[in-house]
């Protein structure tokens, strides 16, 4: 998405919304909010069909189209365009006639008792008894035509006795396009229907906090996760916040929405109804249960074991536990009291988690530090069992719905190093695409480290800005910074420049690793340091087509291979290698293409080829007009019997979270070591929280953050500062005798 169209977007949204608040003035939001997002569905479904409709008959007329029907076809190409099966092939709802946008908005003022064709293939007959009437049974066809929907549409506009105003919010509402630049029906009425999610709980304060969670934080848990691909579970899922952020982080990181598989349950029918339309609006497959249920006494999915898990559930919550039994399987670390169902929560939680998943919930401060009625001991055992991994503290007026301080809890069962590119029956091409480990190995293809017995504390307190006189939020900036440390401190450091950053590098100095870098170093020639020196400078240096080439290498690791950057073989440096390729690629600029410089570049060539190295030329403005016929010279030649790019590999995608550095690193090169921060994050050994009585509050560990100081002497700068009252002093009484004299020439002296 672009700027104009985020633009676009922005404008849209505040139009609507004004717009549409002109409309119902007399309905409080908890009802106008089903008025309005229902019409959005509806606009979206029948946007979608429309679409779709659209592709089919221009298939139906082009002679070199496989659905071709021929010349002169006009009533068979009408009957196969009301075929379902040409829809449901491309995961489109079938809308019947009667539900389509454009029959509803032409009757939506006609009077009562007119009766209307509706032409479903074949004509039948309507009896208008209101818009309101013909909303519900348009809703009801939807339903019935698509079991999917069973139950989740609100059919209640009629009861409403708001059909005065219904006309002019659909007028309204079919000024949305379901197409704009790039942006589809899905993108824009998705997006829509966010919005208003969110402007909604914004009007409803404290209620409306039940089913919305704040997009910044729905965004840092996704950031931190990364959840490319598998089981994602939410128990108390609201209006699905975290599924859409899920689906957004695959689609910019370049994965496949078909690979997530979405999980929920909520307990409030209304809410569960939302959730529903906002992954069908998003054309994702969801599993949120045959029905609204507690999660804790009717559990929709008691097999389940996912991936990743996050959740917002209610802070503090009571009287939790009807219908729940104490020898309940899930509580293995303690029994949650009854006054409390914050560990009920989380333990439920892990409890569902994969035996490699990851999860995250959002929890009142308390839980870090509370021993009331066996949370003290629940907390003991989770920390014991080193589940752990990550505790950050939020700022306050973060949330609608409660001004209690929140935490983020983020846990795993797989803290173990493992190298990247293996895993257990994952090939390195889909972990790349996915954030889940296997087998200790990060899906993303990046090396996680050995963290079993730590703890990551980040105080993110003081982050954030004020958005209104009520709520603060995360900026982008703060989201990054939160995430890059966690990120930073689950991998470990990249080996030195011209060292290898392959397979096989395994974490601790065990003797058979020294053994096998004693044997590296005694095969490999010592590389000369101006050599060593050259390629620092070039990498700080870099025109923007190798920045991009080497964004996509890093990240999408075409065709599985890994490559090094101005590496250098003597007497050259590579701009790219791959050592186990042998490949080298190099990106030329317009100085290249002189007679001196195209003979050099051949000398270089056969020394290389001399070396066994293929090298692969591109100039840079190949790399930034036609980067993809570039990638796929790079694929080809990397496989020598190739299929085609696979979709995502190469693609241009922004750095997943997992792959950002520190500012100031040099990215996917010398990454910087994670570094604890004085104020802000401290990795904590499991001893040490034991000294804290497993008290988990990160301001406990982080600290207070470092006072720069002027290096001026404490002795030097109060005599200079001394000496500058006194001055100060003698002014104050300098200008109070002028000030006194000319009182009294005035007649006012003392």
């Amino acid at each position: 998405m672009d700027l104009e169209e985020q633009q676009f977007l922005s404008d849209l949204d505040k139009r609507l919304w004004t717009m549409a608040n002109k409309l119902l003035p007399m309905l409080d939001a908890a009802v106008y909010k089903h008025v309005v997002l229902g019409l959005i569905f509806l606009k979206y479904v029948s946007d979608a069909f429309k679409e779709r409709r659209a592709e089919l008959e221009a298939a139906f007329r082009d002679p070199n189209h496989d659905y071709y029907l021929g010349e002169d076809a006009e009533d068979l190409i009408l009957e196969e365009l009301e075929a379902r099966d040409y829809y449901i092939e491309k995961n489109v709802f079938w809308v019947p006639a009667l539900a389509r946008w454009d029959f509803l908005q032409a009757h939506a003022k006609v009077a009562i008792g007119t009766v209307l064709q509706v032409k479903n293939g074949k004509t039948t007959e309507y009896k208008f008894n209101g818009i309101g009437r013909l909303l519900d049974d348009a809703l009801e066809a939807v339903e019935k035509e698509n079991p999917k929907l069973k139950g989740v549409l609100e059919k209640d506009y009629a009861r409403k006795q708001i059909d005065t105003a219904l006309p002019g919010l659909i007028d309204l509402i079919a000024k949305i396009p379901f197409r704009h630049g790039t942006l589809h029906a899905k993108d824009i009425l998705g997006h829509v229907y966010e919005y208003f999610l969110g402007e909604f709980a914004m009007a409803e304060g404290k209620k409306g906090g039940q089913y919305y969670t704040p997009k910044s934080i729905v965004t840092l848990i996704v950031e931190m996760l990364e959840p490319y691909q598998g089981r994602v579970y939410d128990p108390c899922c609201g209006s699905g916040g975290f599924f859409v952020q899920s689906e957004k982080f695959v689609e910019e990181h370049g994965g496949r929405i078909g690979r997530l598989s979405v999980y929920g349950q909520e307990s409030n029918p209304t809410t569960w109804r939302l959730a529903s339309m906002n992954m069908a609006i998003r054309g994702m497959d969801f599993d949120f249960g045959k029905e609204p249920a507690n999660t804790f006494s009717r559990d929709q999915h008691p097999d389940l074991r996912a991936d990743y898990i996050m959740a917002n559930p209610p802070f503090n919550m009571k009287e939790w536990n009807s219908g729940v039994k104490d020898d309940d399987p899930r509580w293995q670390y303690g029994i949650p009291p009854a006054s409390n169902a914050n560990f009920a929560w989380m333990q439920h939680m892990i409890h569902h988690l994969a035996p490699h998943g990851s999860m995250a919930l959002l929890l009142a401060n308390g839980s870090m530090s509370s021993n009331t009625n066996n949370e003290g001991e629940i907390r003991k055992a989770l920390i014991e069992a080193d589940l752990v991994e990550c505790m950050v503290a939020l700022p306050g007026q973060l949330f609608t719905n409660t001004q209690i301080p929140a935490c983020i809890w983020f846990l795993t069962k797989n803290k173990s190093p493992s190298p990247p590119g293996r895993g257990s029956g994952v090939r390195a091409a889909g972990m790349r695409e996915t954030g889940m480990k296997v087998n200790g190995v990060s899906e993303t293809g990046v090396k996680t480290r050995d963290r079993r017995g730590e703890t990551l504390f980040i105080d993110a307190r003081n982050l954030g800005y004020m958005k209104d006189r009520v709520l603060r939020d995360f900026a982008p900036e703060d989201i990054r910074k939160i995430a890059d440390t966690f990120h930073a401190w689950r991998t470990p450091p990249s080996l030195p420049l011209g060292e290898g950053r392959g397979e096989g590098q395994d974490e601790g100095p065990s003797e058979g690793n020294l053994n096998k870098e004693n044997s590296i170093k005694a095969k490999s020639p010592k590389i000369p340091e101006h050599l060593l020196q050259n390629a620092r400078e070039l990498r700080k240096n870099q025109t923007d087509a190798e920045s991009l080439l080497w964004q996509l290498l890093r990240d999408r690791q075409i065709a599985d291979c890994k490559f090094r950057r101005q590496h250098p073989i003597e007497p050259y440096i590579l701009d790219f290698y791959c050592h186990e390729k042998k490949l080298a690629i190099e990106l030329d600029g317009g100085q290249h293409n002189t007679e001196p410089a195209i003979a050099q570049d051949h000398k270089r060539t056969e020394f290389l080829a001399s070396q066994g190295i293929t090298v692969l030329r591109f100039w840079n403005n190949d790399v930034l007009q036609n980067t993809e016929a570039v990638l796929q010279r790079i694929y080809d030649t990397l496989n020598p019997h190739p299929d085609p790019l696979p979709t995502g590999e190469g693609a241009i995608h922004p750095s997943p979270a997992g792959r950002r550095w520190p500012e100031g690193s040099d990215e996917g090169g010398d990454q910087r070591a994670y570094q604890d921060i004085p104020g802000f994050c401290k990795s904590v050994t499991l001893a040490e929280i034991k000294k804290h009585d497993y008290v988990l509050t990160p301001g406990r560990y982080v600290g207070a953050a470092k006072q720069e100081t002027d290096g001026e002497p404490f002795e030097d700068k109060m005599m200079r500062l001394t000496a500058q009252l006194n001055e100060q002093f003698k002014e104050s009484a300098r200008l109070e005798a002028v000030i006194r004299e000319n009182l009294a020439r005035l007649g006012y002296g003392g």
